[in-house]
């Protein structure tokens, strides 16, 4: 692979996202690259979702350098890419960045990717080699991470299966395993003494009841998927007085209504608005079981010992599902509610589950990045030993 030539200025970094997960996993990542006095770490946010991203934002302390400020009520796919790609012009033609960092899969990545290219500005892929092998599952995420991969010069795997699969694309050149990023987010907002925004959460009988933390709005889960899956999680909580279920309602309209028409009322169904990443990380580690149709979930739970049921037919995330701290529940009401039964009723197979080894990361992602990008630059004599998926490097 060839190498950028170094020079005695400062490289320009810019890591570009929109959405809350987005942000999660990239915030520590714009944290580290401050830390090194060769690199000026800039941050880029379209704003793909305005609230929940600002709530990030502010947990991890961190500031815009450019907020391109784009979504829009009932926003479409094609107005998402359109306004990020108008908004990057400029925001490329001012900034003169020397690499320009986008995470996994959203519209924001694939607009930020691609302005990039137009630019012929290099483009560095957090969370590469994610693959359902489905274009349409998730949707549109599955071919927002391919067309980025085809664009990306540099591409920072959480694993090696990650890995293997870009070389089944023959992308073999500027490919790093380096653990994913999230938990190393991790290390920062959880804490044994946090206390809660809300009363609800705070008030919840943590360790006298079974918490099960729920999320789910994927957009292939709309329609009857949804349906299914709402029925499921009633069914849940009606078979099972131990248990007290938390879902933190996404903002989408598609979401809310199936979760008012199905699940409001419900006893031990707690209803709320999204969380806060710190809030998130601290309910996750308090609780019992997920279940979650998100891909950061089931990265983030297994680091705490949490088992996953995946409201999915499928995972990009196979690593986890190999290690048996992850189950596809797929999306049939009564599949979900039976795997959820013998968690809740089978001490032996949660705790088969709950001891599973997490494969996504040791914390050091994002020191592995930064790393490999002063490398790529020449300011670096070798690249950084990659994660192996044990907390080791090799």
């Amino acid at each position: 692979m060839k190498r950028e030539e170094p020079n005695v200025e400062k490289l320009r970094v810019m890591s570009v996202f929109g959405t809350r997960p987005e942000a999660i996993k990239m915030a520590p990542l714009v944290q580290e690259l401050k830390r090194y006095p060769e690199i000026e770490s800039l941050c880029c946010v379209t704003a793909q979702h305005r609230q929940m991203l600002d709530s990030v934002m502010e947990v991890f302390h961190l500031q815009a350098d450019c907020d391109l400020n784009i979504m829009a009520p009932r926003q479409t796919l094609s107005s998402i890419t359109c306004k990020c790609l108008a908004g990057m012009d400029d925001v490329i033609d001012r900034m003169k960045p020397d690499l320009i960092l986008v995470h996994g899969d959203t519209s924001t990545t694939f607009a930020g990717a691609l302005s990039a290219f137009y630019h012929q500005v290099p483009v560095g892929h957090v969370e590469a080699g994610l693959r359902t092998y489905d274009r349409y599952s998730p949707f549109p995420e599955e071919m927002n991470r391919k067309m980025v991969g085809a664009i990306a010069t540099l591409h920072f795997c959480p694993t090696e299966n990650n890995r293997r699969n870009l070389a089944r694309e023959n992308i073999t050149e500027g490919v790093f395993v380096t653990g994913n990023t999230v938990i190393d987010a991790l290390k920062t907002t959880v804490r044994r003494d946090y206390t809660f925004s809300t009363d609800e959460l705070n008030a919840l009988p943590y360790g006298e009841k079974k918490i099960i933390l729920v999320t789910c709005h994927r957009r292939e889960n709309y329609g009857e998927p949804m349906k299914n899956i709402m029925l499921a999680l009633r069914q849940i909580a009606l078979e099972n007085e131990d248990v007290e279920l938390v879902y933190p309602v996404h903002l989408s309209p598609v979401v809310r209504e199936a979760v008012q028409t199905y699940l409001a009322g419900t006893p031990r169904v707690h209803l709320i608005d999204p969380l806060a990443a710190d809030e998130m990380h601290n309910l996750m580690a308090r609780c019992y079981l997920v279940l979650t149709d998100s891909g950061g979930l089931q990265e983030e739970a297994p680091a705490l010992g949490k088992p996953v049921l995946v409201l999915r037919r499928e995972t990009e995330r196979p690593e986890a599902v190999a290690a048996g701290t992850v189950k596809i529940a797929g999306v049939v009401q009564e599949e979900i509610a039976a795997l959820a039964r013998e968690l809740i009723r089978s001490p032996a197979a949660y705790e088969r589950m709950a001891h599973a080894v997490n494969p996504y990361g040791d914390g050091q992602a994002c020191r592995r990045i930064a790393e490999a990008i002063l490398w790529h630059f020449g300011r670096r004599a070798a690249p950084p030993a990659d994660y192996c998926g044990s907390g080791e490097e090799t």
